[in-house]
């Protein structure tokens, strides 16, 4: 199962909200300020500029900067909330379209009204956030066209060109860049495509301009791995990732796999930093999606790294022949470790792909596999040469349970009926 941890004191700008485990309706939202806030589309734009917000889905991208591009694009533009999670260790997204599914709606019109977009859409693959996204677009009729897309869930399905893609009727496959979709996008116009935490966070923002700062600085995080019960909770900025470990239930964790499977692994050492994107990015990884694997004590890395890149192997587009050939090679390499069958030309052979092959790709994917086992080798040194000519004992005790399976995480349970009331903060996982 998957908790949620709320605050002690739950403030208003929280996109957890006051009851995480039942859907927010329009009128529960309205009752918050939601949907009747008077800033304006270029006071908001001001406010998300100062507050410097950037995106939630990965890459981190500034707020204001993108919605910018795709004003001034030209054509009419098309705003798109991407709520389809590819990262196993992450259920932000879908716990945030099944629960506060208003929220997201209201944070995509905003996003429209800056950019001047005359229609949106919905993508997601949860079945159930379709559901409750259709119910509340009919609860609260939107400003502009608002139409839900569903799509097969895979890892590369939530890329933002794989996302344009299958909303103009293709397969949800990335595409060459450029050019990227604020350039030309849905139907050849300027597309912003955003996460929904972060059209969450426009939303709240414009309803409490006076609080952009600590809206902007505050993430939703699924804390998972270890010892510890799965665990979906939100933070300010500056908590030390020792300090989640604990609260997660792995106070002794010996590192941690980042950024859902895209920024790398930490040793122990790196858990005294700051969940603070740029501290994280200045120590060689990336909060990412903000879903955090810890390492339980004993747990050998090279597993932990196996297991992250056979995931990525086997979530290939397979339309890049680099893609294809990097991730089975560098898989390869990291399961000749395991089984102790790996010598010195592997840790070469690891060390030259690290750096040779991101950026190949179409997608993100193969520099997720190429980061994972360069991380490996300059978190963990140590641990490696006992892998050469010997088994890992640990490896051959941990890696037969390992899996797809494992790496991912219960959306927690979200209640249909308003009136009900769960007892909080441990609310049942679902798949």
């Amino acid at each position: 199962m998957t908790v949620i941890r709320l605050p002690t004191a739950q403030p208003p700008d929280s996109v957890l909200g006051a009851r995480p485990d039942v859907t927010e309706s329009a009128g529960a939202y309205r009752a918050t300020g939601g949907y009747e806030s008077a800033t304006r589309p270029d006071e908001l734009l001001h406010h998300l500029d100062a507050s410097g917000l950037r995106g939630r889905g990965g890459a981190g991208f500034p707020v204001a900067v993108k919605l910018r591009s795709v004003r001034e694009g030209g054509g009419v533009p098309v705003v798109v909330a991407n709520g389809e999670e590819g990262e196993p260790g992450s259920v932000k997204d879908r716990w945030l379209l099944r629960a506060r599914p208003h929220l997201v709606l209201d944070g995509l019109a905003r996003a429209a009204e800056m950019t001047g977009a005359a229609r949106g859409y919905v993508y997601l693959s949860d079945p159930l956030a379709g559901e409750r996204v259709r119910r509340a677009l009919a609860e609260h009729p939107p400003p502009l066209p608002i139409e839900v897309v569903e799509t097969e869930h895979a890892y590369v399905a939530g890329e933002e060109s794989a996302v344009v893609r299958r909303i103009d009727g293709g397969p949800a496959l990335p595409t060459a860049k450029p050019p990227r979709p604020f350039e030309r996008g849905v139907g050849g116009a300027p597309t912003l495509v955003s996460n929904v935490e972060t059209l969450a966070r426009i939303a709240l923002t414009a309803a409490r301009p006076g609080l952009r700062k600590r809206i902007a600085r505050s993430t939703l995080v699924t804390l998972s791995g270890g010892s510890g019960t799965p665990l979906l909770t939100e933070i300010p900025y500056g908590v030390p990732l020792r300090t989640l470990a604990a609260a997660h239930g792995t106070p002794e964790a010996a590192g941690a796999l980042m950024g859902g499977l895209f920024g790398g692994l930490v040793d122990a050492r790196a858990l005294d930093l700051p969940l603070e994107p740029g501290a994280l990015a200045a120590a060689g990884t990336a909060l990412g999606c903000g879903a955090i694997r810890f390492l339980a004590p004993g747990t050998c890395p090279v597993t932990a790294a196996t297991e992250a890149v056979g995931h990525l192997a086997a979530e290939s587009a397979r339309q890049c022949g680099v893609c294809v050939t990097g991730t089975a090679a560098v898989h390869g390499a990291l399961r000749e470790l395991v089984a102790g069958t790996a010598s010195p030309d592997t840790l070469a052979n690891l060390t030259r792909w690290a750096r040779g092959l991101p950026g190949r790709g179409a997608c993100g994917l193969l520099d997720a596999a190429a980061g994972t086992a360069g991380s490996l080798l300059r978190a963990f040194p140590r641990s490696l040469p006992s892998h050469l000519g010997a088994a890992c004992p640990a490896c051959a005790a941990d890696l037969p349970a390992a899996g797809p399976g494992r790496l991912a995480v219960a959306v927690p349970e979200v209640s249909d009926a308003p009136s009900a009331r769960i007892a909080l903060p441990a609310l049942k996982g679902t798949p």
